[in-house]
């Protein structure tokens, strides 16, 4: 973490220093802004939590509910989320707080007496190197907070405006001023409507869930099918002669259904959920007046011959399982695509639902919004044109359909009987065998975006194989060159809407003289097509729009400091102070060798281009520098700012 690079400040840096001219109170209604966001669930506090960096972007988040979540709903956060975590500043926390998912326990019907449960096998959770961050399960409500206190604390001090929500929206396609017109509705205590306003914008994501008045006022539709089936969640104290109840499990009876048990932060709180009654096609769940009762009950049944004995309800509710989408995630139909950019986006639940057992729901949220937000960022500080918010859509849909069709699969085979799956006939319980199968999507790295204008054709793939162009930067341990510092590379991304540039040296590289790290960082510097020459403004640091940093094959007792190129060695800030953590090499020590472990060519070195939301987008030979120009060329306008 970097600070006083523009002097001297005590106290939590974590607290940047106020902006001023942007902040929105949350007791003034303003009439303009430039970014609207419904909904202060996962989704929008995302997004809101990565624009309220930006002093020079007018941000206002609404929220219809009387103050911040406090407890229940989602829990699970896969790896992915937590390596975006990183990048906000805040895994620490969760990893110091939250429960660690080591071992998934898998338990079925003992054949010796079929109305009892024995387990079945147990299964790493999170596969060796598939990520250097845990998969944890936390309150969906700490994880909120720990959005809201990046909000609070940047430079726009951003707080969310409760108790008021988005009724409708107009667009005047033919204005580029603020042209969304959004009607607002301020709710009283006992939500009837007290008050209309209106908010004019530039651009309006709907993150207010399946029922959401943003989809609906832009045409959209959730369409797919719902399974008809019951389930209860409720988040638990209570004591158990259960073993397992500190792992988590995937439990299967005989004849009474299926139970989840997800132990949670805290050492004693634990939640599960509960497979219910078959609904008939045209009953909702609303119809059976189901309380928490039943949901303890069903879980004993099922649990035999272990028993629950409950001493605390936290939260519970029930749900039907339903699995839907939107055909597009903006405003803009399909055939206008040429002609229109998008004004008005849908993320989460507004534009896809599916079941909540295989713990993706608030993390795909996020990841609509993560991807979302650069792109905004970039378009509203004049960086690119708004033509690159096709691609929010485009990326999006695309993994979403990936989501409803995995977890539809999954569904399916969690509530399935024993003996009525296609699976069955393995040695292995189908749902331990497709529970192995889906570790990589239930880590949410399973994420692959295909070419485009952000994301290269593969041709130097064999240059890096284990970072995979199109899909999230895998991380890896590097030893930084000024300091000595064991560290992972990949944490020194932030979600400051920058692009990194890694250079990875080949062997006999050591920065020095007519090397090719150094040859790279000259026509960076000197080359008229740079984009650094060409995009950076006058008065950003050399880094403020691309964040280069080397990597070295060598012990870092084999290179100088000193020999390094001026370009890894910039001078920042109002002081001009030099930036030491540019520079990294391999980390001998540990034995954690970054080239050996993402499988980089360690004879000729590579450039990896990896986007503001950590994704690879291209990968190119060190000495390709017009190629790497030209890539650039096609993302950022000149100008602006």
């Amino acid at each position: 973490m970097q600070y006083y690079v523009d002097g001297f400040r005590p106290g939590d840096p974590d607290i940047k220093p106020a902006a001023f001219g942007h902040h929105i109170h949350p007791a003034t209604i303003p009439e303009k802004v430039d970014v609207l966001i419904a909904g202060c669930g996962p989704a929008g506090l995302c997004l809101a939590a990565q624009l309220a960096g930006f002093a020079e972007i007018s941000t206002m988040i609404v929220d219809q509910k009387p103050g911040p979540m406090e407890k229940g709903q989602a829990d699970g956060v896969n790896v992915r989320s937590m390596e975006m975590f990183q990048a906000f500043g805040f895994a620490e926390k969760v990893k110091r707080e939250a429960y660690w998912v080591n071992q998934t326990a898998f338990w079925t019907p003992d054949p010796t007496s079929p109305g009892h449960i024995r387990r079945a096998g147990t299964v790493q959770d999170v596969a060796d190197d598939q990520s250097e961050m845990p998969h944890t399960l936390m309150n969906q409500a700490r994880i909120h907070e720990l959005f809201l206190d990046v909000m609070r604390n940047a430079p726009t001090r951003l707080q969310p405006h409760y108790g008021l929500r988005v009724s409708d929206l107009t667009i005047d396609t033919g204005s580029t001023d603020h042209p969304v017109t959004a009607e607002l509705e301020r709710l009283g205590d006992d939500g009837d409507v007290v008050e209309r306003l209106t908010v004019r914008a530039n651009y309006v994501v709907g993150c207010d869930g399946a029922r959401s008045n943003v989809r609906r006022a832009i045409g959209g539709k959730l369409q797919g099918d719902a399974a008809h089936q019951a389930w209860g969640v409720m988040d638990i104290l209570a004591n158990s002669d259960f073993p397992d109840l500190r792992r988590k499990c995937l439990v299967q009876s005989a004849s009474e259904g299926n139970v989840l048990i997800l132990p949670r932060e805290g050492g004693y709180l634990f939640r599960m959920y509960v497979e219910l009654d078959k609904l008939n096609p045209d009953e909702r769940v609303a119809n059976r007046n189901l309380t928490a009762d039943h949901i303890i009950a069903a879980a004993n049944r099922i649990m035999r011959p272990f028993s629950i004995d409950v001493k605390e309800v936290v939260w519970w509710s029930v749900y039907e399982i339903g699995h839907r989408l939107t055909d597009k995630f903006d405003d803009v139909p399909q055939h206008e695509i040429a002609t229109r950019t998008p004004r008005v986006f849908t993320a989460g639940d507004a534009c896809h639902t599916h079941s909540p057992k295989a713990g993706q729901g608030m993390n795909v949220s996020m990841g609509d919004t993560f991807n979302l937000g650069w792109k905004l960022v970039h378009v509203l500080t004049g960086r690119s044109k708004p033509d690159l918010l096709h691609s929010y859509s485009a990326e999006r849909l695309q993994e979403a359909k990936r989501l409803v069709e995995t977890d539809h699969k999954w569904a399916r085979i969690m509530s399935a009987p024993p003996g009525e799956s296609e699976l069955d006939s393995t040695d292995m319980p189908r749902f331990q065998k497709q529970f192995i199968e889906n570790l990589e999507f239930t880590g949410g790295l399973s994420v692959h975006y295909g070419p485009s204008d952000l994301v290269a054709e593969p041709v130097h793939q064999h240059l890096a194989r284990g970072l995979v162009i199109g899909k999230r930067f895998h991380s890896a341990p590097v030893v930084r060159l000024a300091d000595a510092m064991p560290m992972q590379l990949g944490h020194v991304a932030e979600t400051d809407a920058r692009w990194r540039l890694y250079a990875f040296a080949g062997q006999g590289d050591a920065g020095t003289q007519g090397g090719s790290i150094h040859r790279l960082c000259e026509a960076l510097q000197s080359d008229s097509n740079s984009p650094l020459r060409r995009f950076t403004r006058p008065y950003e640091d050399i880094d403020g729009l691309i964040d280069l940093r080397a990597i070295f094959p060598q012990d870092f007792k084999s290179l100088n400091y000193e020999d390094m190129p001026s370009l890894l060695k910039p001078e920042k800030g109002r002081y001009r102070l030099r930036d030491f953590e540019k520079v990294f090499c391999v980390d001998h020590k540990r034995r954690e060798d970054i080239y050996e472990m993402r499988g980089i060519d360690r004879i000729k070195g590579c450039m990896v281009v990896v986007r503001p939301d950590q994704y690879v987008a291209h990968i190119l030979p060190l000495e390709c520098h017009a190629d790497l120009f030209d890539f650039f060329s096609r993302l950022f306008v000149s100008g602006g700012g």
